[in-house]
């Protein structure tokens, strides 16, 4: 194992400057002793203002300024943290390390790793590697080294030893120098990256590098020079030859990384993925909540829909970690869950209370796809849906247009109005009326129309949505409107004249209206269950006499499908379904399936309790027939009896 030996180092520096005055051609201890004294200041009161350095030629080529200006000598800092390592000694041996590690770990800045290396006079490699390691994640969020760390004397010298000796660094210690000096942007044409870089590729080729190495490894060059590598095709050959049992879960979780960063070729590695995923099946346990996050992300980047019981297992252990998700992983957990359409019971009640104890602190992303995750698994969780309305009401003004989209939608797909719901559509149109632009038109169509869905309809901004000029807007540069925008435009119109018989504004133009909701994809009606229909056509049948007496999926002039409809005389007789006259009164039945609620609930999802509003107000008596009530019928005279009591419990004097 190789020693960094920072008293060497900073003698190659080539010249130090104290009041003016070169220190050259000066013995190694003396100058050591000058160096030391100044990133030592409490055993030396020398001013630090006064102590120089001249980078090397060397360092000039490896640490450029961005302007492409040579760098000028700065002032180092004064180190107060070295009293607290004073009792360290400065020889650190093999079974330090992970005291050392621990000290790394405790530090919240760079200048505090500095410090603390300031006191060793030699490190082992992978102490050196480990505070560069350190000061790469106390840095990351910068995105770039500040430059008064990059000219700082101790991280040069560190940096320079790995440059001159690499061939004698441990493997660990090798690809976590490449991987830290990466991830904080030092230049790819830097002598120090090109020198490792090969050297590592010198081990991958005499094949001595371990499976931790390679991962680390892999990632690394896919930052430096991109998924398309021709090294990173080596790596992926090495790994496929090495027992998964080898593999902790983090190399699994770096090894997902890997391939999704290659995700394009994805077919090619398909066989080692199975296999991945089917192992990974036994490290769940183990992982964090960043590498959950990680996997699923990558899961989805990959498309590994054969992968369910992996997603499964990892959707169980989201459960325990939930409050430990960072804004950013909790988004990739509950993508990856809408794209797997998974949904769990235990998760919905963590993300419950998650939501209901953060409400007034949570990201306003983090809140849109909670929302959105919900709407899109038709989740009715009026804990989450409650917080987050009074968090839009509290603070609507943090939210983007996309956002409260996002937001609003689920109200209206799910039929239902918070107990705030006067402030929080009053907080919606006002924002509306002060961002109206701001919104995307499909974004704002969206919007509006769900609000129609729960009785908040939008009468103040329909004659804006009526208009040619939003028309053009929605239409872009696509040959003809889609049909699911129409079929909103449509019902939107539907919903002006049936329940806002105030309105005077625009008109929709008839080549902007469908004439049906029902259709193969896109529909704004759910399709009848056929094995319920069947089921309630042969009561039917038994309770009239005949198939002639009621007609199935009616289309209307107003767009809505009815289920079965039944025509009725001014004296209350059942007249056949294809007679038109003498007709008195029409009867609508909904047959509604379990699609027509939200899951595991009585609850009518928003686009069936418009339907039955509507139907109601053109006429139609509407007559409900859920499928939990048919559930409980046991023989076929109780489904006729109950199919009376739901048809002619109020009519006397019925005939047929």
């Amino acid at each position: 194992m190789a020693l960094i030996t920072l008293r060497r180092n900073l003698c190659h520096l080539s010249e130090f400057w104290i009041h003016g005055a070169a220190l050259k051609n000066q013995p190694i201890n003396h100058v050591y002793k000058i160096v030391k004294e100044h990133l030592c200041p409490c055993v030396c009161s020398q001013k630090p203002e006064l102590f120089r350095l001249r980078v090397h030629h060397a360092w000039y080529k490896m640490f450029h300024s961005q302007n492409g200006n040579d760098l000028q000598p700065v002032g180092e800092p004064v180190y107060s943290q070295v009293r607290h390592w004073e009792r360290l000694e400065q020889n650190l041996k093999n079974e330090d390390e992970q005291i050392f590690n621990r000290k790394l770990n405790s530090f919240t800045s760079s200048e505090e790793v500095l410090s603390f290396v300031s006191a060793v006079e030699t490190l082992p490699d992978t102490m050196a590697a480990g505070a560069l390691r350190r000061i790469c994640e106390l840095e990351k969020k910068d995105q770039r080294l500040p430059k008064e760390i990059l000219e700082n004397s101790l991280f040069q010298a560190l940096c320079f030893q790995f440059e001159q000796e690499p061939a004698h660094l441990s493997n660990t210690s090798l690809v976590t120098a490449l991987q830290s000096l990466i991830l904080l942007h030092i230049s790819p044409q830097s002598t120090l990256l090109l020198k490792l870089v090969a050297e590592c590729q010198n081990r991958l080729q005499r094949g001595s590098l371990k499976v931790h190495h390679l991962c680390t490894l892999g990632e690394s060059l896919i930052r430096l020079q991109g998924p398309d590598c021709v090294t990173l095709e080596l790596i992926l050959h090495q790994l496929q030859g090495e027992k998964l049992k080898t593999f902790t879960s983090e190399d699994i979780v770096a090894l997902y990384r890997i391939l999704q960063a290659c995700a394009e070729k994805v077919d090619q590695h398909q066989t080692f993925l199975n296999k991945i995923n089917n192992f990974s099946l036994s490290v769940v346990s183990n992982l964090s909540a960043t590498s959950v996050s990680q996997i699923l992300a990558a899961l989805v980047a990959l498309d590994q829909t054969q992968a369910l019981p992996l997603v499964i297992k990892l959707g169980r252990h989201v459960v325990g970690h939930i409050a430990h998700f960072t804004n950013e992983e909790i988004g990739r957990v509950l993508e990856a869950f809408m794209y797997f359409g998974h949904n769990d019971r235990l998760f919905t009640k963590a993300l419950e209370e998650h939501v209901t104890s953060l409400r007034l602190s949570l990201d306003p992303e983090v809140v849109s796809r909670v929302m959105e995750y919900c709407g899109r698994k038709l989740i009715l969780s009026k804990p989450i849906f409650n917080a987050v309305a009074e968090m839009f009401v509290c603070q609507s003004e943090k939210f983007s247009p996309p956002q409260v989209s996002k937001l609003i939608e689920p109200f209206g797909k799910l039929n239902y109005l918070p107990p705030n719901a006067s402030a929080l559509f009053r907080k919606l149109e006002n924002m509306l009326f002060t961002h109206f632009n701001y919104f995307p038109p499909k974004t704002l169509l969206k919007l509006l129309h769900s609000c129609s869905l729960i009785e908040r309809h939008p009468v103040n901004f329909m004659a804006k949505i009526f208009s040619p000029f939003f028309l053009q807007q929605l239409q872009g540069e696509e040959l003809y409107l889609d049909r699911l925008s129409l079929a909103r435009l449509t019902q939107l119109y539907l919903t002006s004249i049936l329940e806002c018989p105030f309105y005077k504004g625009t008109k929709l133009l008839s080549k902007y209206q469908v004439k049906s909701f029902l259709t193969p994809c896109c529909s704004l009606e759910t399709p009848m269950d056929f094995h319920l229909y069947k089921y309630v056509m042969f009561g039917l049948i038994d309770l009239l006499g005949a198939r002639l007496y009621f007609a199935s999926k009616v289309l209307t002039p107003y767009c809505y499908t009815i289920d079965v409809e039944i025509k009725l005389d001014e004296e209350g007789f059942v007249l056949p379904s294809t007679v038109d006259e003498d007709v008195y009164k029409r009867v609508a039945l909904c047959i509604d399936g379990p699609k027509r609620f939200c899951p595991n609930s009585n609850h009518l999802l928003g686009k069936e309790a418009i339907k039955q509003r509507h139907l109601q107000l053109i006429g139609y008596e509407v007559v409900q027939i859920p499928y939990h009530e048919v559930e409980m019928l046991k023989s076929r005279l109780e489904l006729v009896e109950y199919l009376q009591r739901k048809l002619f419990s109020q009519r006397t004097g019925v005939h047929w």
